[in-house]
Formats: C-alpha cells, structure tokens, sequence
C-alpha cells in the first residue's frame, strides 16, 4: 500500500478537508478513537496518511448512524482495512446506483410532463418510482443507520424471488414466535435458551445486506442499539408480544452482546 512516509496535516487542515471541526478532531482524540500522529510545539496536533484514513472509516461509520462506541468497536475489530475500505465502497456504490435510478426517473417524468418524450406507451408507474422505496420502516433505518443501510437493504430484497421473500418472512415470523414464548415462559434472558436465541436472531441480521458487519457477525453495539429500538418502538415490540417480550429480546441480545 503507497503511503506519505513524511507528510502530515494540521488539525485546522484536516477539519477544512475532511468537513469537520477541529473541536470534533478532538473529541475523537480524546474518547482513543483517533490519536494525532504527532504533536508539534505548544501542543498543536498533526495528522499522518494512516490516520487520514482512519478518520475517512470514523466517518463513513458515522454516516451508517452508528455512535461513537459501536464505531470504536468496529475499528477495534481487526479487520483488514482495505477489506472493510472495500465494503464501505460497496455501500457507497449502492448508494450511487440507487440515486442514479432516481435521476433518470424524475428525468423521465419532467420528459412526458413537457412532451419532450415519447407519450405513446404512457407514464408507467414503474418507472415513475424506480430508484425509491416505500416499505415500512423506510425512515426507521434510515434516520438510524444511514441511507447505505438501507439502499443495500433494498437493493437485496428487490433482488430476491417470491419464494426467497416467502421463506425469509417466515424465518423472521418462527423467530418472533420463539422470542414471544421465551418471554412468556419467564426464561433468564443470558440463560442458555435465549442465548441461543440471540444467536439465530444474530445470523438472521447479518444475512440482510447493508447491516453492520453483513456477512460476519453484525458489530455488538449495533446489535444492542436495536435492541433498544425494539423497546422504544411498540410497532417492533408487536412482533415479539408486545413491550414485555420487547424488553426479554433487549436483555438477550445486550446479555449476548456482553459476551463478546
């Protein structure tokens, strides 16, 4: 990997470039999250190409609604760092591909709307809506977990057959089901039975695109804020009985989390 052996950034430098504060820089500086390469006279902090980077994946991380804890895990993963620079370029992608879609259907709306496109065929609804997405929780994920969350999300399930979504309903139903049960039947949400809850429950989540860390095991401090988003929001609580299955499914999968 080609690196800048002996350049380096001021703090004011790096907050201009990279749309931040100096005051932010700090802050990160000060929690461990990202430390300045070097400190100069009167104490003036300056930034390395490795810690340039390492602030591009704070705030890519940061973009996919996560809190600066679950960003500290993340980093503190070991994952390779082109890998996950690789995966991040993945959501942006999909992001790109999505507003893309977006364009050209608004383009081609203005087009029959002015008569500078053929009308022959008609405005089709397909058309008119490709690139934007209407399911429930639209807002939800996105307000939580960033747009590349759920574009990936989206991008997925458009993807999948009826059989594909008939069967990935039916996981989430007899999963929601099991974790109704459990609560009603008074279980230890860290014992045994609901641990292995928790862990299906946790495949389950990293099966679906655009989850923090997708494809491994979805980092702890995602999995314990949705947790929480169960608890606070009584449409998720429904799924598992109602507030008090909630608040089992919470302390399962936080008991879960602890463990790791």
């Amino acid at each position: 990997m080609r690196r800048e052996a002996t350049r380096d950034w001021s703090i004011q430098e790096v907050a201009r470039l990279a749309g931040t504060t100096s005051r932010t820089l700090r802050h990160y500086d000060a929690v461990g999250l990202l430390r300045p390469s070097r400190v100069g006279n009167q104490g003036y902090r300056y930034y390395d190409a490795d810690a340039l980077v390492r602030l591009q994946r704070i705030l890519l991380l940061r973009e996919l609604g996560l809190g600066l804890p679950a960003v500290a895990e993340a980093l503190a993963g070991g994952d390779d760092e082109v890998a996950a620079l690789r995966t991040h370029l993945g959501w942006l992608r999909g992001e790109q591909d999505r507003l893309v879609r977006q364009i050209a259907s608004v383009e081609r709306t203005i087009g029959y709307r002015t008569g500078t496109r053929d009308e022959r065929g008609g405005l089709m609804a397909q058309e008119m809506f490709d690139g934007f997405d209407h399911t429930t929780h639209r807002d939800e994920v996105t307000r939580r977990w960033g747009a590349d969350a759920y574009a990936a999300g989206d991008a997925w399930w458009r993807s999948m057959s009826d059989d594909d979504r008939t069967a990935w309903q039916e996981r989430q139903r007899s999963l929601a089901g099991r974790w109704a049960s459990a609560a009603g039947a008074g279980l230890d949400p860290a014992g045994e039975e609901a641990q292995a809850l928790a862990a299906e429950h946790v495949g389950w989540l990293a099966s679906i695109p655009g989850t923090p860390g997708a494809g491994g095991e979805p980092v702890a401090g995602y999995v314990v804020g949705l947790g929480e988003t169960y608890v606070a929001d009584e449409r998720f609580a429904a799924h598992y009985g109602g507030a008090g299955g909630a608040r089992f499914v919470r302390d399962a999968l936080a008991a879960w989390a602890a463990a790791r």
